[in-house]
Order: structure tokens, then C-alpha cells, then sequence
């Protein structure tokens, strides 16, 4: 039988139930995958607490690896066998799922199935805002905020290998420690000191030319305060809160900003995009840019567990579901 994690009510970390579910056999354009790791993300928090509404009951996630089961009769380029991950499909924190099979990537001989899950989500993240949302280039100046976060160790060290000079906030000397072997050139604990503050002391009042920021309620709005006139402030997340309500009449007046809203989905649409944006990252992980591995791993049944550590910010970088 197989097991997955479902969701019954919006809440805390015990609304994740460990329950048996039924899984059939593929449609003509789906594959059945047994998954094998499974990624945890901000995003699985912010549904389970209703911040980001889904019909319940649900199964979390929307990133994993595994292996292909069986194909369905008008899929082509899968067979059973092949490893394969996914990083924007509902429905991850399962054993076994079916899945659209457009959804998949295979992965390269060189990235295991706990790196993939760990970090194709994440990699894919930082791949369109470094590369596409602002592209990065040599002598621009980078404030990444969560530096040490799953997302921030690898948008880190790939800003720095793109020629930034990279500013990360990070929330423990810990932390600060782990940014700085990623890629920070600077890296500025919150709670001992203000960042607005030391961002302009380390750019002579000049200010950044970009904010990535995933943090949302407590940096804002001290985010755009770094900012360079028409400098951007890209918000992809907002672990601490939802921003405020503010007028774009602030934007003006702290100096000509871009403000944007990302998400993943809107810059992997297509399935040449997604081969680009996977291709990139791939080659990224090969070179060494990319660090792939997972810091923490816990089993599937114990999601709670990761969920809990994720919430209390206990974690460092790629959290992964070992099924």
C-alpha cells in the first residue's frame, strides 16, 4: 500500500497526516514515479497555514525524484527505469504518484535522486532570478536576503561566480558562517545589526542595484531603502509575513524603483523554457556553482518534524523527504 501526507485543515505542523492512498495506473500522457527524495520548501508552509489557499484535503509539496514505474500509452522519451525529478507538480509528499510526464526532467548520471530533490526547485528559483528577473552581471551589487537559506546558498554563490559583490542577512553567527562560504562577499546578522545601515556603510551610501528578498514583513521596508534610484526590489517569498499595503507613489519617492512579484511557474511554462532553465542549472551543479547536497534530511512519515524545523528557522539550506 502505498502512504503519503495529506492535509485536512489550514494549521500547524500536526494537521500533516501520514494516511494510505490509492494510486492507479498512468493515463495515455502520465507516468507512475516511485519517489525516492522529496523536497521541502517555503512554499508547503505558507499552503499548510492558508496563507496560499488549496482545496483540502491536499497533499503537499511540488518537488521530488524518483523513478519511472510505468508510462501511459502516448508518453515518449520515459520508460520504466528512468530517474527523473520534477520541481513544479502539486501532490509530492507521496510514495508513489502519477504524474503529467511534461512535468519531468531526466537527471544526469552525476546528480543523485536526494541532490535533485534538494535543489531543483531552489536551483530553478535562483536560475530565473539571477538570469532572468534581473540579470546579473558583472560590478552590480546584490543584497540576498535569507542567505542562507535553501534558496540563498545557491543564488549566492552563483551571483558571485556571475562577477557581484554579494550582500547577505542571515540570523545567526552560524549562518553568517555559511553564507560566507557560499559566496557572500558580506554577510550582515539581523539581529545584531541593522542592515539598512550596514548595506549603505559597505556601499558608501551608494546602495545596491538589486534586493532579492523572500523574507517579506520584516524587511520591508527597509529593502528598497538599499536600493540605487531605479534600483529593483524582487519579493519571491514572505517567510516572516505578508508586505504591507503600500502605494506605488513610494517607489517614486525612494527613488524611480522596480518592485516585482516572481514566481517559478510564470518563467518555466513552457517546456523549452523548462529544458533551458534545467539545462543551466544542470550544467551549474557540474561546475561546481551549485552546491546540491541537502542539510537536513528527515523520513517522509516525520514531515512534521520538517516542517517544524523549516518554520522555526532551524534550518540551513535544502531540507529532504526520504521515502
Amino acid at each position: 500500500m502505498v502512504h503519503a501526507i495529506r492535509v485536512h485543515s489550514t494549521g500547524g505542523p500536526d494537521v500533516l497526516q501520514w494516511e494510505e492512498i490509492e494510486v492507479g495506473e498512468p493515463a495515455a500522457n502520465e507516468v507512475r514515479l516511485r519517489q525516492t527524495a522529496i523536497g521541502v520548501n517555503f512554499i508547503d508552509v505558507y499552503q499548510r497555514k492558508g496563507l496560499y489557499e488549496l482545496d483540502l484535503p491536499y497533499i503537499p509539496g511540488s518537488e521530488a525524484a524518483g523513478l519511472v514505474e510505468a508510462v501511459g500509452s502516448a508518453v515518449d522519451g520515459l520508460k520504466p527505469g528512468d530517474r527523473v525529478a520534477y520541481a513544479n507538480a502539486p501532490g509530492a509528499y507521496c510514495e508513489a504518484r502519477l504524474i503529467d510526464a511534461s512535468r519531468l526532467v531526466k537527471l544526469p548520471l552525476g546528480v543523485e535522486d536526494t541532490s535533485a530533490a534538494a535543489v531543483l526547485l531552489k536551483g530553478l528559483t535562483a536560475e530565473y532570478l539571477l538570469r532572468r528577473t534581473f540579470a546579473v552581471q558583472p560590478g552590480h551589487i546584490v543584497l540576498f536576503h535569507a542567505a542562507a537559506g535553501g534558496v540563498g546558498l545557491i543564488a549566492c554563490g552563483w551571483a558571485a561566480h556571475l562577477g557581484a559583490t554579494v550582500i547577505g542577512t542571515v540570523g545567526s553567527q552560524k549562518k553568517a558562517e555559511l553564507a560566507a562560504a557560499h559566496g557572500c562577499h558580506h554577510v550582515i546578522d539581523y539581529t545584531r545589526e541593522d542592515f539598512v545601515a550596514r548595506v549603505s556603510e559597505i556601499t558608501d551610501g551608494r546602495g545596491v542595484d538589486v534586493v532579492y528578498d523572500s523574507v517579506g514583513k520584516d524587511t520591508f521596508p527597509g529593502s528598497l531603502d538599499v536600493l540605487k534610484p531605479r534600483g529593483m526590489w524582487v519579493s519571491f517569498g514572505q517567510s516572516s509575513g505578508a508586505v504591507p499595503e503600500f502605494s506605488p507613489l513610494l517607489l517614486l519617492q525612494k527613488g524611480s524603483l522596480f518592485a516585482t512579484r516572481p514566481s517559478l511557474f510564470n518563467y518555466v511554462s513552457t517546456r523549452a523554457e523548462l529544458d533551458a532553465a534545467t539545462d543551466a542549472l544542470f550544467a551549474a551543479i557540474d561546475d561546481g556553482i551549485v552546491d546540491a547536497k541537502p542539510r537536513q534530511t528527515f523520513s517522509l512519515e516525520n514531515a512534521r518534524d520538517a516542517h517544524a524545523a523549516l518554520e522555526s528557522r532551524g534550518t540551513v539550506g535544502a531540507t529532504v523527504l526520504t521515502v
